[in-house]
């Protein structure tokens, strides 16, 4: 049940989900749910994989809908869906909408569904205190989908003075751009172009995960003044962070987006303040027994 001003208290039921892709690696559901014990909740966080329903991205209502009907307090979104649930949703947070781009959705009482974005303020923490001293007169950010997005509208929160954008999609680079001040974007070819005269790259795309493996970056291309933080966390140590750490320059692993990201979920879901160090020290866990 609810307090009058909305937080969780007793024993509350909680059940959440996580809505993407080949999300079966995903410690998101085991970080929540560690949380969720310790603050004394039964709290039921669900892989809702796409590819094992036989889903595409376009199919996304659906799956709302019977979240819905599940009695779901809200969702967690992935790649593909961040973007293609926007039309589904009920209310956008400024953020979300500033973005274009949902990775939280709370499901209230009376049906509705209010999009939020955690992506970029679990970014914008994991870069303060990971890189605090990362110089952002210039930074390229590789990949203009919604990891992309929140990646950029941190990066301007943080006092980015210039951000390229870089994505196999010409038209989605240039739709990201528009939308961030001081952005620019240019093809992919242009990626080295772009690299030699930046302080440091952002990546923002699925390659590196556990089905999208290999590096977005030549080696050559990362040079040591560089600094370069990726946001996949499964595997943590991506080719790109392997790579660019071997090459001398300073890296920042998916790993403090992901549980920051989820620190601010699980604040919109139930209403109580996680505890940070907690969730910190249960990542570490996790992924040390993680194969």
């Amino acid at each position: 049940m609810r307090s009058p001003n909305g937080t969780l208290v007793g024993t509350s039921r909680v059940l959440v989900g996580l809505v993407g892709s080949g999300i079966g690696p995903s410690l998101t559901p085991a970080l929540h749910e560690r949380e969720g014990d310790a603050q004394g909740m039964r709290y039921l966080y669900q892989r809702l994989d796409l590819d094992v329903l036989g889903l595409g991205a376009g199919d996304v209502g659906r799956v709302l809908d019977a979240a819905r009907l599940a009695g779901f307090r809200g969702l967690n979104l992935t790649h593909p869906v961040k973007q293609t649930v926007l039309p589904h949703l009920d209310t956008l947070s400024p953020d979300a909408e500033a973005l274009g781009a949902v990775n939280t959705i709370v499901l209230g009482p009376d049906g509705i569904a209010a999009g939020d974005n955690t992506d970029w303020s679990g970014f914008a923490t994991s870069l303060r205190r990971g890189l605090p001293d990362a110089a952002l007169g210039h930074v390229v950010v590789l990949g203009a989908g919604g990891a992309g997005a929140a990646v950029a509208h941190a990066l301007v929160r943080l006092g980015a003075g210039r951000l390229t954008v870089v994505d196999a999609d010409p038209s989605r680079a240039a739709a990201l751009a528009r939308a961030v001040p001081a952005a620019s974007a240019v093809p992919a070819s242009a990626l080295a172009a772009a690299l030699a005269d930046a302080d440091g790259l952002v990546h923002a795309t699925p390659t590196g995960m556990a089905g999208h493996p290999g590096s977005p970056v030549p080696a050559e291309l990362l040079d040591p003044r560089l600094w370069v933080a990726d946001v996949v966390y499964r595997p943590l140590e991506t080719e790109l962070v392997r790579t660019a750490r071997a090459r001398g320059l300073r890296v920042l692993d998916g790993g403090g987006m992901a549980v920051f990201q989820a620190i601010d979920a699980f604040r919109l879901f139930t209403g109580v303040e996680p505890d940070a160090d907690r969730m910190l020290g249960h990542f570490t866990e996790l992924v040390a027994a993680s194969p």
